[in-house]
């Protein structure tokens, strides 16, 4: 169960016997990639505790303030992946989210009850009927009809991706194609499961002949990118594309952790960066199937 800072703070220095168990900037790189949640925390209000020095896996309650003044406990686990997939910066505050999404009013609809029966005045109320309603089965989740009949695995140009929004993206996928001669124009991958109502998945880069997709993630400008519940999603996309015989490569900037065994953690894309990528192509396919591909 989550306890208060204070009592949190007071049973580490007991347990480690030393009067500060987490020395500043012991967290420093775990808290880099959340520019929000360093706004939001202020050790004033934490017993004069600095985030850097907070596991993000303690089970505390931190008290946080959102830029509107909002204040609000909230463990550093409830914290990191409260954004879900949005991207404003009131998603780290509950407040400012409940009203940026007003609840919906229920609708008021009369209940028609036939001569001589009895209807009980749970059912008859607004909430009632809600209730009812919520116990009817589910719709099956509406797929895409626009993904070609393909086998699981297979690339091919979707006319649902979305179209490449970031500058230094658009530079890796020139440079990875004048050092690799493999088939470009390609942005889709046929899954088994859907995916955010598609069964394909949209990589940043597909090399064709590797079976190898490519992503680059960055926090974004305002460091709701990639964190959180987003990288949950990044994951569930890594796992489709594996489970279609495909790997994938991350390369990670922002101080991002890696998400699996051939992430790149690089702090901005040079010649330096397209080197260690071609190095985790061998790694993943060996140098007899990558090399010649190399221009």
């Amino acid at each position: 169960m989550a306890e208060r800072v204070e009592l949190w703070w007071a049973r580490r220095q007991f347990s480690k016997g030393a009067e500060i168990p987490y020395p500043v900037g012991s967290y420093r790189e775990a808290w880099a990639s959340f520019p929000a949640l360093i706004r939001q925390y202020h050790p004033e209000l934490n017993a004069g505790i600095v985030l850097s020095q907070v596991p993000p896996a303690a089970d505390v309650l931190l008290l946080w303030q959102c830029e509107a003044g909002h204040s609000f406990a909230a463990t550093p686990d409830e914290q990191r992946h409260r954004p879900g997939r949005e991207r404003r910066r009131s998603a780290w505050c509950p407040e400012c989210a409940d009203l940026a999404r007003p609840p919906r009013a229920l609708p008021m609809r009369d209940v028609v009850v036939p001569p001589g029966s009895t209807v009980p005045a749970a059912v008859a109320s607004p909430i009632g009927r809600a209730v009812l309603r919520a116990k009817k089965p589910r719709r099956p989740q509406q797929l895409c009809p626009k993904t070609p009949d393909l086998p699981v695995g297979e690339p091919f140009l979707s006319e649902c991706a979305p179209k490449p929004a970031s500058a230094v993206e658009a530079r890796l996928r020139a440079d990875l194609f004048a050092r690799l001669s493999v088939t470009p124009g390609l942005n889709a991958v046929r899954v088994a499961r859907p995916f955010f109502e598609h069964v394909e998945v949209w990589p940043d880069i597909l090399l064709p002949e590797l079976r190898i997709a490519v992503e680059y993630d960055s926090t974004g400008r305002h460091g709701l990118e990639h964190v959180g519940k987003r990288a949950d999603a990044d994951r569930r996309k890594d796992r489709a594309l594996r489970a279609a015989k495909w790997e994938v490569v991350r390369i990670r900037t922002g101080r991002l952790e890696p998400l699996g065994p051939y992430d790149l953690q690089l702090s901005a894309w040079n010649r330096k960066g397209l080197d260690r990528l071609i190095d985790a192509l061998r790694d993943i396919r060996g140098p007899l199937l990558v090399d010649p591909y190399l221009s």
